[in-house]
Protein backbone atom coordinates (compact mmCIF):
# COMPACT_ATOMS: atom_id res chain seq x y z
CA UNK A 1 0.00 0.00 0.00
CA UNK A 2 1.32 3.42 -0.95
CA UNK A 3 1.28 6.07 1.82
CA UNK A 4 1.08 9.75 1.02
CA UNK A 5 2.31 12.44 3.43
CA UNK A 6 0.19 15.57 3.12
CA UNK A 7 1.72 18.70 4.62
CA UNK A 8 -0.29 21.53 6.16
CA UNK A 9 -0.12 23.77 3.07
CA UNK A 10 -1.48 21.06 0.77
CA UNK A 11 -4.20 20.17 3.29
CA UNK A 12 -5.34 23.79 3.54
CA UNK A 13 -5.43 24.04 -0.26
CA UNK A 14 -7.62 20.95 -0.43
CA UNK A 15 -9.99 22.29 2.24
CA UNK A 16 -10.11 25.72 0.59
CA UNK A 17 -11.13 24.06 -2.67
CA UNK A 18 -13.66 21.80 -0.97
CA UNK A 19 -17.21 21.59 -2.20
CA UNK A 20 -18.67 22.47 1.19
CA UNK A 21 -18.28 25.57 3.29
CA UNK A 22 -16.19 24.71 6.35
CA UNK A 23 -15.71 26.47 9.69
CA UNK A 24 -13.64 25.45 12.71
CA UNK A 25 -13.97 26.94 16.22
CA UNK A 26 -12.02 26.46 19.43
CA UNK A 27 -13.38 25.35 22.80
CA UNK A 28 -14.70 28.86 23.49
CA UNK A 29 -16.51 29.26 20.16
CA UNK A 30 -13.91 31.53 18.52
CA UNK A 31 -13.15 30.95 14.84
CA UNK A 32 -9.79 29.34 14.11
CA UNK A 33 -10.44 28.54 10.45
CA UNK A 34 -12.95 29.47 7.73
CA UNK A 35 -12.38 28.13 4.23
CA UNK A 36 -12.48 30.29 1.10
CA UNK A 37 -15.88 29.01 0.00
CA UNK A 38 -17.47 30.08 3.30
CA UNK A 39 -15.71 33.46 3.27
CA UNK A 40 -17.00 34.21 -0.24
CA UNK A 41 -20.53 33.14 0.69
CA UNK A 42 -20.85 35.47 3.68
CA UNK A 43 -18.68 38.22 2.18
CA UNK A 44 -15.77 38.39 4.62
CA UNK A 45 -11.98 38.15 4.50
CA UNK A 46 -10.32 35.33 6.40
CA UNK A 47 -8.00 37.80 8.18
CA UNK A 48 -11.00 39.71 9.54
CA UNK A 49 -12.79 36.77 11.13
CA UNK A 50 -10.02 34.64 12.67
CA UNK A 51 -10.24 35.13 16.43
CA UNK A 52 -13.80 36.47 16.36
CA UNK A 53 -16.61 34.65 18.15
CA UNK A 54 -18.58 32.59 15.65
CA UNK A 55 -21.87 34.30 16.61
CA UNK A 56 -20.40 37.62 15.42
CA UNK A 57 -19.65 36.21 11.97
CA UNK A 58 -22.21 33.54 11.01
CA UNK A 59 -25.91 34.24 11.50
CA UNK A 60 -28.04 31.66 13.32
CA UNK A 61 -24.95 29.55 14.03
CA UNK A 62 -24.98 26.79 16.63
CA UNK A 63 -21.27 25.98 16.57
CA UNK A 64 -20.71 27.43 20.05
CA UNK A 65 -23.63 25.34 21.37
CA UNK A 66 -22.14 22.14 19.93
CA UNK A 67 -18.85 22.95 21.69
CA UNK A 68 -20.68 23.39 24.99
CA UNK A 69 -22.97 20.35 24.67
CA UNK A 70 -20.49 17.98 23.01
CA UNK A 71 -23.35 16.64 20.87
CA UNK A 72 -23.03 16.46 17.10
CA UNK A 73 -25.77 17.90 14.89
CA UNK A 74 -26.07 16.20 11.52
CA UNK A 75 -28.15 17.37 8.51
CA UNK A 76 -29.72 20.32 10.34
CA UNK A 77 -31.51 23.16 8.56
CA UNK A 78 -29.51 26.41 8.83
CA UNK A 79 -31.15 29.67 7.72
CA UNK A 80 -28.41 31.94 6.38
CA UNK A 81 -28.26 34.72 3.76
CA UNK A 82 -32.01 34.49 3.19
CA UNK A 83 -32.23 30.77 2.47
CA UNK A 84 -32.07 27.36 4.13
CA UNK A 85 -28.90 25.28 3.90
CA UNK A 86 -28.05 21.86 5.30
CA UNK A 87 -25.44 22.01 8.07
CA UNK A 88 -23.38 19.44 9.95
CA UNK A 89 -21.69 20.33 13.25
CA UNK A 90 -19.35 17.92 15.02
CA UNK A 91 -17.32 18.41 18.23
CA UNK A 92 -13.55 17.88 18.01
CA UNK A 93 -12.20 15.64 20.77
CA UNK A 94 -8.72 15.12 22.15
CA UNK A 95 -9.22 12.06 24.30
CA UNK A 96 -12.25 12.94 26.42
CA UNK A 97 -11.69 16.71 26.15
CA UNK A 98 -13.67 18.86 23.70
CA UNK A 99 -11.15 21.21 22.08
CA UNK A 100 -13.40 22.71 19.43
CA UNK A 101 -15.89 21.89 16.68
CA UNK A 102 -15.98 21.67 12.90
CA UNK A 103 -18.99 22.54 10.82
CA UNK A 104 -19.83 22.42 7.16
CA UNK A 105 -22.67 23.71 5.03
CA UNK A 106 -23.59 21.54 2.07
CA UNK A 107 -24.15 23.12 -1.37
CA UNK A 108 -21.69 25.76 -2.47
CA UNK A 109 -24.07 28.22 -4.08
CA UNK A 110 -27.75 29.04 -3.74
CA UNK A 111 -28.56 28.29 -7.39
CA UNK A 112 -27.44 24.73 -6.95
CA UNK A 113 -29.47 24.49 -3.79
CA UNK A 114 -32.59 26.16 -5.18
CA UNK A 115 -34.36 23.09 -6.51
CA UNK A 116 -34.06 21.14 -3.26
CA UNK A 117 -34.72 24.29 -1.23
CA UNK A 118 -38.02 24.81 -3.06
CA UNK A 119 -39.01 21.23 -2.35
CA UNK A 120 -38.13 21.56 1.35
CA UNK A 121 -40.03 24.84 1.66
CA UNK A 122 -43.10 23.14 0.22
CA UNK A 123 -42.75 20.32 2.73
CA UNK A 124 -42.22 22.79 5.57
CA UNK A 125 -45.33 24.69 4.51
CA UNK A 126 -47.33 21.46 4.70
CA UNK A 127 -45.75 20.63 8.04
CA UNK A 128 -46.68 24.07 9.40
CA UNK A 129 -50.29 23.54 8.29
CA UNK A 130 -50.52 20.18 10.05
CA UNK A 131 -48.79 21.63 13.12
CA UNK A 132 -51.40 24.37 13.40
CA UNK A 133 -54.19 21.87 12.92
CA UNK A 134 -52.70 19.71 15.66
CA UNK A 135 -52.49 22.71 18.00
CA UNK A 136 -56.20 23.34 17.48
CA UNK A 137 -56.91 19.74 18.47
CA UNK A 138 -54.43 19.23 21.30
CA UNK A 139 -54.33 22.75 22.76
CA UNK A 140 -50.59 22.60 23.53
CA UNK A 141 -48.60 25.33 21.76
CA UNK A 142 -45.30 25.63 23.61
CA UNK A 143 -42.35 23.44 24.52
CA UNK A 144 -39.13 23.96 26.49
CA UNK A 145 -37.46 25.71 23.56
CA UNK A 146 -40.02 28.53 23.91
CA UNK A 147 -38.87 29.25 27.47
CA UNK A 148 -35.89 31.58 26.97
CA UNK A 149 -32.99 31.89 29.38
CA UNK A 150 -29.68 30.35 30.42
CA UNK A 151 -29.66 31.24 34.11
CA UNK A 152 -28.81 28.49 36.56
CA UNK A 153 -32.22 28.72 38.24
CA UNK A 154 -34.07 28.33 34.95
CA UNK A 155 -31.88 25.44 33.85
CA UNK A 156 -32.68 23.66 37.12
CA UNK A 157 -36.40 23.96 36.33
CA UNK A 158 -35.74 22.67 32.79
CA UNK A 159 -34.01 19.62 34.26
CA UNK A 160 -36.87 18.99 36.68
CA UNK A 161 -39.45 19.23 33.89
CA UNK A 162 -37.55 16.70 31.79
CA UNK A 163 -37.36 14.29 34.74
CA UNK A 164 -41.06 14.38 35.68
CA UNK A 165 -42.67 14.84 32.25
CA UNK A 166 -42.70 11.17 31.22
CA UNK A 167 -44.66 10.01 34.28
CA UNK A 168 -48.33 10.61 35.08
CA UNK A 169 -47.52 12.17 38.45
CA UNK A 170 -49.38 15.34 39.50
CA UNK A 171 -47.41 18.58 39.26
CA UNK A 172 -48.09 21.86 41.07
CA UNK A 173 -46.41 24.87 39.44
CA UNK A 174 -45.81 27.78 41.82
CA UNK A 175 -44.71 31.26 40.93
CA UNK A 176 -45.61 34.93 40.84
CA UNK A 177 -48.01 36.25 38.25
CA UNK A 178 -46.37 36.61 34.85
CA UNK A 179 -43.52 34.14 35.37
CA UNK A 180 -44.73 31.79 32.64
CA UNK A 181 -46.36 28.97 34.64
CA UNK A 182 -48.61 28.04 31.73
CA UNK A 183 -45.64 27.65 29.37
CA UNK A 184 -44.14 25.07 31.71
CA UNK A 185 -47.45 23.19 31.83
CA UNK A 186 -47.44 23.07 28.01
CA UNK A 187 -43.83 21.85 28.04
CA UNK A 188 -44.56 19.04 30.52
CA UNK A 189 -47.41 17.80 28.33
CA UNK A 190 -45.32 18.03 25.15
CA UNK A 191 -42.56 15.92 26.73
CA UNK A 192 -44.94 13.36 28.21
CA UNK A 193 -46.23 10.08 26.79
CA UNK A 194 -49.59 11.87 26.39
CA UNK A 195 -48.20 14.50 24.00
CA UNK A 196 -50.31 13.13 21.11
CA UNK A 197 -53.45 13.43 23.24
CA UNK A 198 -55.51 16.53 24.25
CA UNK A 199 -54.14 19.31 26.44
CA UNK A 200 -57.05 21.19 28.05
CA UNK A 201 -56.61 24.47 29.95
CA UNK A 202 -58.97 25.76 32.64
CA UNK A 203 -58.61 29.06 34.49
CA UNK A 204 -60.36 28.33 37.78
CA UNK A 205 -60.46 32.01 38.69
CA UNK A 206 -62.09 33.15 35.44
CA UNK A 207 -65.20 30.90 35.51
CA UNK A 208 -68.16 32.03 37.67
CA UNK A 209 -68.65 29.75 40.68
CA UNK A 210 -72.14 28.61 39.63
CA UNK A 211 -70.82 27.47 36.23
CA UNK A 212 -67.57 25.85 37.36
CA UNK A 213 -68.98 22.38 38.05
CA UNK A 214 -70.69 22.07 34.66
CA UNK A 215 -67.60 23.45 32.92
CA UNK A 216 -65.33 20.94 34.59
CA UNK A 217 -67.54 17.85 34.60
CA UNK A 218 -70.16 18.55 31.93
CA UNK A 219 -73.95 18.17 32.16
CA UNK A 220 -76.79 16.03 30.88
CA UNK A 221 -79.67 17.25 28.75
CA UNK A 222 -82.27 19.01 30.91
CA UNK A 223 -79.93 19.29 33.89
CA UNK A 224 -80.88 22.95 34.33
CA UNK A 225 -82.71 25.76 32.56
CA UNK A 226 -80.85 26.65 29.39
CA UNK A 227 -78.92 23.38 29.23
CA UNK A 228 -77.89 22.46 25.69
CA UNK A 229 -79.91 19.74 23.98
CA UNK A 230 -77.99 16.49 24.25
CA UNK A 231 -75.88 17.82 27.12
CA UNK A 232 -72.27 18.91 27.00
CA UNK A 233 -69.00 17.23 27.96
CA UNK A 234 -66.86 18.96 30.59
CA UNK A 235 -63.18 19.82 30.46
CA UNK A 236 -62.23 16.56 32.17
CA UNK A 237 -64.04 14.50 29.54
CA UNK A 238 -62.39 16.52 26.77
CA UNK A 239 -59.01 15.87 28.36
CA UNK A 240 -59.58 12.11 28.64
CA UNK A 241 -56.34 10.18 27.93
CA UNK A 242 -54.49 13.54 27.89
CA UNK A 243 -53.62 16.33 30.32
CA UNK A 244 -55.75 18.92 32.09
CA UNK A 245 -54.14 22.13 33.34
CA UNK A 246 -55.99 23.82 36.20
CA UNK A 247 -54.60 27.34 36.42
CA UNK A 248 -55.27 29.54 39.48
CA UNK A 249 -56.23 26.44 41.50
CA UNK A 250 -56.07 28.56 44.65
CA UNK A 251 -59.18 30.47 43.48
CA UNK A 252 -61.34 27.32 43.34
CA UNK A 253 -64.31 27.48 45.76
CA UNK A 254 -64.13 25.07 48.72
CA UNK A 255 -67.23 23.10 47.62
CA UNK A 256 -65.67 22.47 44.20
CA UNK A 257 -62.43 21.37 45.87
CA UNK A 258 -64.36 18.48 47.44
CA UNK A 259 -65.69 17.36 44.06
CA UNK A 260 -62.29 17.74 42.39
CA UNK A 261 -60.69 15.61 45.10
CA UNK A 262 -63.18 12.83 44.42
CA UNK A 263 -62.40 12.94 40.71
CA UNK A 264 -58.68 12.64 41.41
CA UNK A 265 -59.17 9.79 43.88
CA UNK A 266 -61.78 7.77 41.97
CA UNK A 267 -60.67 8.70 38.44
CA UNK A 268 -64.26 9.26 37.40
CA UNK A 269 -66.58 12.24 36.91
CA UNK A 270 -70.31 12.64 37.31
CA UNK A 271 -71.84 15.24 34.94
CA UNK A 272 -74.47 17.58 36.39
CA UNK A 273 -77.85 15.86 36.16
CA UNK A 274 -76.35 12.41 35.46
CA UNK A 275 -77.27 9.25 37.37
CA UNK A 276 -73.96 7.46 36.88
CA UNK A 277 -70.28 8.31 36.74
CA UNK A 278 -67.90 8.17 33.76
CA UNK A 279 -64.39 6.77 34.03
CA UNK A 280 -61.58 9.08 32.89
CA UNK A 281 -57.82 8.84 32.48
CA UNK A 282 -56.36 12.31 32.92
CA UNK A 283 -53.04 13.68 34.11
CA UNK A 284 -53.48 16.81 36.21
CA UNK A 285 -51.16 19.82 36.29
CA UNK A 286 -52.09 22.75 38.51
CA UNK A 287 -50.70 26.23 39.01
CA UNK A 288 -51.10 29.07 41.46
CA UNK A 289 -49.46 32.25 42.72
CA UNK A 290 -51.28 32.03 46.05
CA UNK A 291 -49.86 30.74 49.38
CA UNK A 292 -51.70 27.42 49.54
CA UNK A 293 -50.05 26.37 52.82
CA UNK A 294 -51.44 29.47 54.55
CA UNK A 295 -54.82 28.93 52.90
CA UNK A 296 -54.87 25.36 54.29
CA UNK A 297 -54.22 26.73 57.81
CA UNK A 298 -56.97 29.33 57.33
CA UNK A 299 -59.43 26.68 56.13
CA UNK A 300 -59.66 28.16 52.63
CA UNK A 301 -58.04 25.22 50.84
CA UNK A 302 -58.51 21.55 51.61
CA UNK A 303 -55.42 19.92 53.05
CA UNK A 304 -56.15 16.54 51.41
CA UNK A 305 -56.49 18.18 47.99
CA UNK A 306 -53.28 20.14 48.55
CA UNK A 307 -51.29 16.94 49.16
CA UNK A 308 -52.98 15.29 46.18
CA UNK A 309 -51.90 18.00 43.70
CA UNK A 310 -48.56 18.87 45.32
CA UNK A 311 -46.81 15.56 44.58
CA UNK A 312 -44.16 17.30 42.47
CA UNK A 313 -43.83 21.05 43.20
CA UNK A 314 -42.09 23.26 40.64
CA UNK A 315 -41.33 26.84 41.66
CA UNK A 316 -40.68 29.27 38.81
CA UNK A 317 -38.26 32.02 39.92
CA UNK A 318 -39.31 35.65 39.35
CA UNK A 319 -37.49 37.62 36.67
CA UNK A 320 -35.62 39.75 39.22
CA UNK A 321 -33.89 36.57 40.47
CA UNK A 322 -32.58 35.65 37.01
CA UNK A 323 -31.39 39.00 35.72
CA UNK A 324 -29.07 37.37 33.16
CA UNK A 325 -32.16 36.16 31.27
CA UNK A 326 -33.66 39.64 30.80
CA UNK A 327 -31.73 40.66 27.66
CA UNK A 328 -32.09 37.28 25.86
CA UNK A 329 -35.84 37.30 26.60
CA UNK A 330 -36.09 40.90 25.41
CA UNK A 331 -34.34 40.08 22.12
CA UNK A 332 -36.62 37.09 21.55
CA UNK A 333 -39.68 39.26 22.23
CA UNK A 334 -38.40 41.96 19.85
CA UNK A 335 -38.09 39.37 17.10
CA UNK A 336 -41.59 38.07 17.84
CA UNK A 337 -43.19 41.54 17.80
CA UNK A 338 -41.33 42.82 14.72
CA UNK A 339 -42.34 39.72 12.73
CA UNK A 340 -45.93 40.16 13.86
CA UNK A 341 -46.21 43.80 12.74
CA UNK A 342 -43.90 43.53 9.73
CA UNK A 343 -41.23 45.84 11.11
CA UNK A 344 -37.51 45.24 10.62
CA UNK A 345 -35.62 43.79 13.56
CA UNK A 346 -34.45 46.28 16.17
CA UNK A 347 -31.57 46.37 18.62
CA UNK A 348 -31.63 47.48 22.24
CA UNK A 349 -29.43 50.49 22.92
CA UNK A 350 -26.89 50.02 25.76
CA UNK A 351 -28.81 52.59 27.83
CA UNK A 352 -32.06 50.66 27.45
CA UNK A 353 -30.34 47.37 28.33
CA UNK A 354 -29.12 48.95 31.56
CA UNK A 355 -32.62 50.22 32.42
CA UNK A 356 -34.10 46.77 31.81
CA UNK A 357 -31.43 45.15 33.98
CA UNK A 358 -31.99 47.60 36.84
CA UNK A 359 -35.82 47.41 36.88
CA UNK A 360 -37.46 45.22 39.57
CA UNK A 361 -40.08 43.64 37.19
CA UNK A 362 -43.00 43.09 39.60
CA UNK A 363 -45.02 41.82 36.61
CA UNK A 364 -42.20 39.47 35.53
CA UNK A 365 -42.00 38.25 31.91
CA UNK A 366 -45.54 39.45 31.15
CA UNK A 367 -44.55 43.00 32.13
CA UNK A 368 -41.35 42.74 30.07
CA UNK A 369 -43.38 41.59 27.06
CA UNK A 370 -45.68 44.62 27.39
CA UNK A 371 -42.68 46.97 27.67
CA UNK A 372 -40.98 45.46 24.60
CA UNK A 373 -44.14 45.56 22.49
CA UNK A 374 -44.79 49.21 23.32
CA UNK A 375 -41.13 50.12 22.73
CA UNK A 376 -41.03 48.43 19.32
CA UNK A 377 -44.01 50.52 18.18
CA UNK A 378 -42.46 53.78 19.39
CA UNK A 379 -38.91 53.09 18.23
CA UNK A 380 -37.33 55.16 15.45
CA UNK A 381 -34.46 53.91 13.32
CA UNK A 382 -32.72 50.63 14.06
CA UNK A 383 -32.52 50.94 17.86
CA UNK A 384 -34.87 50.99 20.82
CA UNK A 385 -33.74 54.01 22.81
CA UNK A 386 -34.78 55.49 26.16
CA UNK A 387 -37.31 57.70 24.37
CA UNK A 388 -39.26 54.60 23.21
CA UNK A 389 -39.71 53.18 26.72
CA UNK A 390 -42.96 53.57 28.71
CA UNK A 391 -43.10 56.65 30.91
CA UNK A 392 -42.70 54.83 34.22
CA UNK A 393 -39.37 53.39 33.09
CA UNK A 394 -38.19 56.81 31.89
CA UNK A 395 -38.95 58.17 35.34
CA UNK A 396 -36.80 55.40 36.84
CA UNK A 397 -33.91 56.58 34.67
CA UNK A 398 -34.22 60.20 35.78
CA UNK A 399 -34.42 59.21 39.46
CA UNK A 400 -31.36 56.98 39.19
CA UNK A 401 -29.09 59.48 37.51
CA UNK A 402 -28.85 62.00 40.38
CA UNK A 403 -25.75 64.17 39.95
CA UNK A 404 -24.15 61.84 37.38
CA UNK A 405 -24.88 61.65 33.68
CA UNK A 406 -26.44 58.48 32.28
CA UNK A 407 -23.20 57.73 30.45
CA UNK A 408 -21.22 57.95 33.70
CA UNK A 409 -23.63 55.63 35.49
CA UNK A 410 -23.54 53.08 32.66
CA UNK A 411 -19.74 53.12 32.49
CA UNK A 412 -19.44 52.73 36.25
CA UNK A 413 -21.84 49.77 36.19
CA UNK A 414 -20.05 48.17 33.22
CA UNK A 415 -16.67 48.49 34.95
CA UNK A 416 -18.01 46.84 38.12
CA UNK A 417 -19.57 43.98 36.16
CA UNK A 418 -16.33 43.32 34.22
CA UNK A 419 -14.28 43.39 37.42
CA UNK A 420 -16.63 40.98 39.21
CA UNK A 421 -16.74 38.60 36.25
CA UNK A 422 -12.96 38.59 35.90
CA UNK A 423 -12.68 37.59 39.55
CA UNK A 424 -15.35 34.92 39.11
CA UNK A 425 -13.48 33.39 36.14
CA UNK A 426 -10.01 33.64 37.74
CA UNK A 427 -9.04 36.46 35.37
CA UNK A 428 -9.49 34.23 32.29
CA UNK A 429 -10.29 36.92 29.72
CA UNK A 430 -11.66 34.59 27.04
CA UNK A 431 -14.02 32.85 29.46
CA UNK A 432 -15.15 36.21 30.87
CA UNK A 433 -15.82 37.62 27.39
CA UNK A 434 -17.80 34.52 26.47
CA UNK A 435 -19.84 34.68 29.69
CA UNK A 436 -20.65 38.35 29.08
CA UNK A 437 -21.59 37.62 25.45
CA UNK A 438 -19.09 40.00 23.83
CA UNK A 439 -16.43 39.32 21.21
CA UNK A 440 -12.77 38.99 22.23
CA UNK A 441 -11.79 42.21 20.48
CA UNK A 442 -14.63 44.20 22.08
CA UNK A 443 -13.73 42.82 25.48
CA UNK A 444 -10.07 43.80 25.13
CA UNK A 445 -11.18 47.31 24.12
CA UNK A 446 -13.22 47.53 27.32
CA UNK A 447 -10.27 46.32 29.39
CA UNK A 448 -8.14 49.06 27.85
CA UNK A 449 -10.87 51.64 28.33
CA UNK A 450 -11.17 50.94 32.06
CA UNK A 451 -7.39 50.43 32.45
CA UNK A 452 -7.53 46.87 33.73
CA UNK A 453 -4.04 45.36 34.04
CA UNK A 454 -4.72 41.63 34.12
Amino acid sequence: MIRYDINKEILETIIDSAYERIVVVDQSGYITYLNRSYCEFIGVDIEEVIGKHVTDVIENTRMHIVVESGKEEIAQLHYINGTYMIANRVPILRGDEIIGAVGNVIFRDTEEWQQMNTHIKALMSQLEYYRKEWEKTSGAKYDLSDIIGNSEKLQQIHDQVQKVAASDISVLIRGESGTGKELFAHAIHQLSNRSHKPFVKVNCGAIPEHLLESELFGYEEGAFTGARKGGKPGKFQLADSGTIFLDEIGDMPINMQVKLLRVLQEKEVEPVGATKSESIDVRIITATNRPLEKMVKDGKFREDLFYRINVIPLTIPPLRERVEDIIPISNALIEKVTKKIGKRKLLLSPEVEEVLLQHHWPGNVRELENVVEASVHFANGNEITIEALPEYLKETVSLATGEKTLKEILEETERKVIKNMLVKHNYDKLKTAKYLGVSKSSFYEKLAKYKFKY
